[in-house]
């Protein structure tokens, strides 16, 4: 893979819930890129970002040759309760800036009750009497298209692009005897040539093809099941001074590479790390996109990384809180490490983003939504029929939620507003987060966040409960809950705007 397309990974496994002896062994990966890298782990307490406890360290990374360090966090008997969060911060080469936020308790005691769930009582109630039915999914997967698809017991990374012998429909099949409602499989647009570079003797019209091959497959299959939606677009970018971003929707093939005779083997030419142009043509032509795993540094318009253009907030619908590792080759939903995007996608909100979270595995390998737990939730009118105009205006009403646990739910309402609305609001504004499980799981904590879109500051905690009556002051707000489970696993709703008028 060249490094153009090479991925800095930088993650931290943390257990939620502490062993026999008052600790817990902390793991951090370090792997994709060669490059020196330079880590540190901060244990932050329970309630502020007080520094309690800080480790460093610095590695010789090879493309082949990734980094595993062992720590450990061990508790005494003083040690107060509440959910501690342990924060990595990494960089290779003083670059590509990753921060991983993960929660800690301190011994294993009993969580405290669930939180009522009130406010997702209507959602979780059969569809002839609820507003709204819950579909769960992964918007970001790939295939032999381009690098995934990789088979079983032999993947462990990407695959040389379009190697893998198992396609869309394979991966539709695959998610469906899961039990998903819906997948997208969104393949490198950069990788239609047959490499990660660029072939100098590529046909464009191959390229052309098998990107339509893949619309088609994905058409076809949902005329013949109604029971499970299809998606079939591509991840556009690099991650060298870029970034990835879905197109959920897009009917053209996207690209900036050329062939040895100057033919553009795409569709549409689109200027690779131009992402003002992109939005542009994204919203001109009613395309629909994801932030994908965003870091710091990255989507950068006019040198301003995580920036906001009224085009991109018009296209841009979702962003990626939690993915899962991408190469994991696991089926039993037991993978153990994970990535948070939280920070990045509260970038992209206080810029003035109107988005909402999603929470999806990037599979490389044939094992589809099977990796881990996690889920991307789309609510539609309970007896609206599960077809794609249908679900891309959930997405665009960002009726949507982000959950590591598939069996749990989380929804947001502000004055009877469901998440994902912009509305404006006088005097009092009560926020509900509405929590529920199914399989017995209970809500250790409950925060409410709170930002100013525009401001490009720091999103804030306004509280730690379900439940909370404020009044803003006047301007513009948003506001999003998130859950932390008894097992440590965290959802998140999506937020809601307001903007405050004045008496």
């Amino acid at each position: 893979m060249t490094v153009d397309h090479q991925e800095f990974d930088a993650t931290l496994q943390a257990p939620f819930r502490a062993d026999a002896d008052g600790g817990r062994e902390l793991t951090l990966h370090f792997a994709q890129q060669a490059g020196r890298v330079r880590w540190r782990l901060e244990l932050l307490a329970p309630a502020g970002d007080t520094v309690l406890r800080r480790w460093r360290g610095e590695h010789l990374l090879g493309d082949a040759l990734p980094v595993t360090v062992k720590l450990r966090w061990q508790h005494s008997a003083r040690t107060p309760a509440g959910i501690y969060r342990l924060r990595l911060r990494a960089s290779l080469d003083g670059a590509q800036d990753i921060e991983q936020l993960w929660p800690g308790w301190p011994a294993p005691a009993p969580a405290t009750p669930a939180t009522a769930p009130a406010a997702i009582a209507a959602v979780a109630a059969p569809p002839a009497t609820a507003p709204y039915t819950i579909y769960l999914g992964n918007l970001h997967s790939q295939t032999g298209h381009s690098d995934g698809g990789g088979a079983l017991g032999q993947c462990s990374g990407a695959q040389a692009p379009q190697s893998a012998p198992l396609g869309p429909t394979d991966a539709y099949a695959y998610a469906l005897a899961r039990h998903l409602d819906f997948l997208m499989t969104s393949e490198h647009n950069h990788m239609y040539d047959g490499s990660d570079g660029t072939m100098p003797d590529a046909d464009p019209a191959a390229a052309r093809a098998l990107f339509h091959n893949g619309r088609h497959q994905a058409d076809t299959w949902n005329l013949a099941h109604d029971n499970f939606l299809a998606l079939y677009g591509q991840e556009w970018g690099v991650i060298s001074h870029g970034g990835h971003l879905n197109i959920l929707n897009g009917g053209e093939l996207l690209g900036w590479e050329r062939n040895a005779q100057g033919a553009l083997l795409a569709d549409v030419e689109t200027p690779k790390n131009d992402y003002a142009a992109l939005y542009t043509l994204m919203r001109r032509r009613g395309w629909l996109g994801q932030f994908n795993h965003p870091q710091q540094g990255q989507f950068a318009v006019d040198g301003q990384p995580l920036a906001w253009t009224p085009d991109g907030d018009e296209a841009m619908l979702l962003c990626e809180v939690v993915n899962s590792n991408a190469f994991s080759s696991s089926t039993d939903e037991s993978e153990p490490r994970r990535s948070n995007f939280e920070s990045g996608c509260n970038a992209l909100l206080e810029a003035g983003y109107h988005i909402a979270f999603s929470s999806n595995q990037d599979n490389h390998c044939a094992n589809w939504g099977a990796s881990y737990s996690n889920r991307t939730g789309v609510l539609l009118p309970s007896g609206a029929p599960l077809t794609t105009p249908n679900f891309l205006e959930a997405l665009k009403a960002r009726r949507v939620f982000a959950t590591m646990d598939k069996q749990a739910q989380l929804i947001l309402t502000g004055n009877g507003h469901l998440m994902g609305e912009r509305f404006s609001n006088r005097g009092r504004l009560t926020l509900k987060a509405g929590y529920a499980s199914k399989n017995g799981r209970s809500a250790t904590l409950v925060t409410l966040f709170h930002g100013v879109p525009g401001r490009n500051g720091q999103v804030g905690v306004l509280a730690n409960k379900a439940e909370l009556t404020t009044t803003p002051k006047p301007g513009e707000h948003f506001y999003y809950a998130r859950v932390t489970q008894d097992d440590g696993k965290m959802l998140w709703s999506a937020p809601i705007w307001v903007t405050q008028i004045p008496h």
